[in-house]
């Protein structure tokens, strides 16, 4: 089952090794933890979805409990 990644929460000491790679590299770096689980839906519930996100032109995400 596949899962979101949210924005990581970081304390100060990895704050400022996330900013000294990003200045080493010259590139911009996120930090992600793993979120909440996406949903394994059925055929007809997957069409459903999709039929809702042409209609409301969004994509939607579907996760579990």
């Amino acid at each position: 089952m596949a899962q979101q990644l949210k924005i990581a929460h970081l304390d100060e000491t990895a704050v400022a090794k996330l900013r000294a790679l990003e200045e080493a590299t010259g590139k911009h770096i996120m930090a992600f933890s793993t979120g909440m689980a996406f949903a394994q839906l059925s055929a007809e519930h997957l069409e459903q979805v999709q039929n809702l996100e042409k209609e409301l032109n969004v994509v939607l995400l579907v996760y579990e409990n």
